[in-house]
């Protein structure tokens, strides 16, 4: 079905592999350029991760994007100087299909301010990106610091 996000930081990007670990498999993210692992067990593919706002749950997530498609859509949005920076305009993907028949369309929204309640949401859950590299939560930071805030009070 449709999703409509809209991107609300800049992406990271990477290879990202699948190894085995104890309790299933585990993605491990590397930046490009970075020392792949020797016991991945699917194919690595190129991700690019970010902020957005998902319409549908209503709250800010992370969105890791792994197909192609997607990709050479966004990029082609970018470029254009008619859209340009995502920021500025929702996107929906749509997908139809299962598995590997999976067939995604990616559509741009007429550009509209962003909600400041949500922008301001977002800042204040200070996400750190750059901790998919390092396998950890890129949420924990929001964490300490309301954990923090209930302590002080």
């Amino acid at each position: 079905g449709d999703n409509r996000f809209r991107i609300l930081s800049s992406a990271i990007v990477g290879i990202e592999f699948w190894v085995e670990k104890e309790n299933g498999k585990k993605p491990l993210r590397i930046k490009m350029g970075g020392v792949a692992p020797d016991n991945f067990v699917d194919d690595p593919k190129y991700f690019w991760a970010f902020c957005v706002w998902n319409y549908q749950a209503e709250r800010v997530q992370i969105l890791e994007i792994t197909q192609k498609g997607i990709m050479k859509s966004i990029e082609a949005l970018v470029k254009d100087k008619d859209w340009g920076d995502p920021k500025n305009f929702d996107i929906t993907v749509n997908r139809v299909g299962q598995g590997k028949d999976s067939k995604y369309s990616t559509t741009p929204k007429p550009a509209k301010k962003m909600d400041p309640a949500i922008i301001q949401l977002y800042e204040d859950l200070n996400i750190d990106l750059t901790a998919l590299y390092r396998g950890e939560d890129p949420f924990a930071t929001a964490e300490k610091v309301a954990e923090e805030a209930e302590k002080a009070i």
